[in-house]
């Protein structure tokens, strides 16, 4: 059955930009709750256990009928939410430096260009979603939108960065300001992270 990730940082590491206590809501309710709902529906066909979490959400198609929304809804909220957490880092920010930067001005002409498209797709997402960067199945750099916990994966994307929209990633300390939420969000991301991904899928 699958468990809780481990979140890779303290609860309180990435304050000021996020709470100590939105990372744990986070975390070890939101999260936790997706990973409960993922066991309850695969318990009805206990042999999917044996498969990668990616590897479900790739082949939506193949999971029965029955369970497949909630494989889709549960098992997307368990992946996308450890790769969020995978995208921050408590001493993130600043500029991408190497392949990463070099691949982001060929793809999007500027650094400053590919920021601005990023943060209209999270700004843009209606309701509850994410924004991402990917690498789609051509190898190149793509930004897009997801609703609910919808996943690049299912579309055979690879998450490099991907940013959470839904309110209770930001609410308690953001309101209803999410702009504000993702400006703040640029001060943790996870540069060194999105290169690794970036140096073993391309």
């Amino acid at each position: 059955m699958y468990s809780l990730p481990r979140m890779p940082y303290e609860y309180g590491a990435l304050e000021p930009y996020i709470e100590a206590q939105i990372m744990e809501l986070h975390h070890a309710k939101h999260q936790q709750a997706y990973v409960n709902g993922l066991n309850t529906a695969l318990e009805k066909h206990p042999a999917l256990f044996d498969k990668p979490l990616v590897e479900l959400l790739k082949n939506l198609d193949a999971i029965p009928e029955d369970i497949r929304t909630a494989v889709r809804n549960h098992g997307g909220g368990v992946l996308n939410h450890t790769d969020f957490w995978n995208a921050m880092a408590p001493k993130g920010g600043g500029l991408p430096k190497g392949p990463l930067a070099e691949l982001l001005k060929r793809q999007f002409e500027s650094f400053d260009n590919f920021k601005q498209l990023f943060e209209a797709a999270a700004k843009n997402r209606f309701g509850s979603g994410w924004a991402w960067l990917s690498i789609d199945t051509k190898g190149d750099l793509v930004i897009s939108s997801t609703a609910n916990q919808d996943t690049p994966h299912s579309i055979g994307h690879i998450p490099v960065l991907g940013l959470d929209v839904w309110e209770h990633a930001y609410y308690l300390q953001y309101f209803n300001r999410r702009p504000d939420y993702i400006t703040a969000w640029w001060n943790i991301v996870n540069w060194n992270k999105a290169q690794e991904i970036i140096e073993t899928t391309l």
